[in-house]
This record gives structure tokens, sequence and C-alpha cells, in this order.
């Protein structure tokens, strides 16, 4: 593990205010959250209650496109703003149809790294690696992917339900250009994003709400989710709402046809 001899004696866990990581835990049905992290959590269900559904929509679209990039060849995953292990894992996925697969893990929540353990085991054959830092830090999180992944072979950078966190201040388009940069071609690029299309009044009052408690949201339009892709060869069938991306790949969320999922989801590849 990374820096790291004893995950749980370096964690300093901020539980005055809620953390998108366990939010996130919170709605799959978790325990590694606080209740900070529930109460905000019961906040956007009375907004919208179909919020869980929307978590577990994200983590069957990842499901989804790690079989895809599995099937077709790629054989190094950098998955960025991992979340509290669920299994199956990223590394779980694409390990059991190529096992030599190398994965490499990022968050920001020190909460991530005491569980971090869970998401090193792997196939013999592979590797798995966990590395804590932001996605505002690319350097660092290049840096240590390098260690594990082999720079001039593909690589598929997995940002999921991650970049409606950072704020175009933050330069959310600049920091994925600049991942992407350091990648070879053949790499591919997987996104799941939150928008305010569907349900502008409830993702404003969204929004406020977590910015009174310290979240920032960033909903993203269709074009501007779009964006993060120029440049990229998108996968058919292109930047869809995300359970309607190659819904063969994996089994249907119960509830995910009942509404609107306010998200989009896409697979871009590098020239």
């Amino acid at each position: 593990m990374t820096g790291q001899d004893d995950p749980t004696s370096a964690v300093r866990i901020d539980t005055t205010r809620p953390h998108p990581a366990r939010m996130y835990d919170w709605y799959l049905g978790g325990k590694d959250n606080y209740p900070v992290d529930e109460e905000m959590g019961r906040q956007m269900l009375g907004l919208d209650p179909r919020v869980p559904v929307m978590a577990r929509v994200n983590r069957a679209f990842m499901h989804r496109a790690t079989r895809w990039l599995a099937r077709n060849g790629v054989r190094q995953f950098l998955d960025i703003g991992t979340g509290i292990p669920t299994e199956p894992n990223l590394h779980q996925v694409a390990q059991e149809i190529a096992p030599g697969a190398r994965v490499v893990y990022c968050d920001n929540d020190p909460i991530v790294l005491a569980h971090a353990a869970a998401l090193l085991r792997g196939a013999d054959e592979g590797a798995t690696e966990y590395l804590q830092a932001d996605v505002r830090d690319p350097d660092a999180i290049l840096e240590g992917a390098r260690k594990v992944l082999d720079f001039t072979r593909p690589v598929a950078l997995s940002l999921i339900a991650l970049l409606h966190f950072v704020p175009d201040e933050d330069g959310a388009h600049e920091l994925v250009g600049r991942l992407l940069a350091e990648l070879p071609s053949g790499s591919h690029l997987v996104i799941t994003h939150a928008t305010a299309d569907f349900t502008p009044e409830e993702s404003k009052a969204a929004t406020e709400k977590l910015r009174a408690a310290g979240v920032t949201l960033a909903l993203r339009s269709r074009a501007e989710f779009t964006r993060f892709f120029d440049g990229l060869d998108l996968v058919e069938p292109g930047v869809e709402v995300p359970h309607r991306w190659h819904p063969e790949l994996g089994e249907p969320v119960p509830g995910q046809d009942d509404g609107v999922i306010p998200g989009y989801g896409a697979v871009g590849r590098k020239p």
C-alpha cells in the first residue's frame, strides 16, 4: 500500500461535515458513514427519493464499462474517486475477465484509506494499489500511478460520480486534460456525472443544501459533460443516461426505469 504501513494510523476523519464518499456509502446501504453523512443523505432523499437508485446506477455503469474495456483488451485502470469499497470492486470486475489486469485506486477521503486493504485483494496475476490523493493534484496521482501502471500501454481513466464535485473554478476540464495528456493512444476515459438538465428545481435545491454543508456540487449540462471528451472518440452509444449505456453487459438496477436518472455517462478512446 503506497505510503502507509498501517492504513489506520494516520487516518484523520472530519466528522463535522458530510463527505461525498461517505454519503455514497450510505446510499448504497453501507456502514462506513457518520450521522452528518446520513443527515445530509436524508435531506437529499427529501428532494428526490431516487438518490439511492442513482448511486446504484452509477456503480452498475462502472461494472459494465469495466467489462467492456477488459473485453476489448484494456489491462490497466486508474480509478480516481474510488469511494468506500463495495463489492464487486473495479479490480474484481476487470480481473474476472483479465486476471493480469493492473488497477490503481485513488481517493481523498481518509476513511477510504482505512478500508483500502479490501481494495488490494485481487488476482495473483494482476496488481492493485491505492493512493491517497485528490483529483485536484494530478501530478501526485500520476507519479503514484506510474509505480504500478505502464504509461506506454493503454490505461482506462475512470472518474465515476466524481467531477460534479469539482467546480469550474478548480479547473475540472483542465484536470481531466492533464491526466489524459500523460496516457498513450488507445487509452480510455470513463465518466458519469450528475446534471440538472432533467430536474432543474430539485437540482438547485440540492446544490444549495450541499453548499451550506460545505460540499460543492457542480452540475453540468450535456454539452459541458461532452466537453470532457474533446479530442476523444466516443464509444457507441456515445453520451447517454448511465443505465442505457450497454445494458446487455450487466443486470438492471431495480427502479432504474421508474423515473428520470439525472445524469450522463460515456466512454471515450484516445486516438
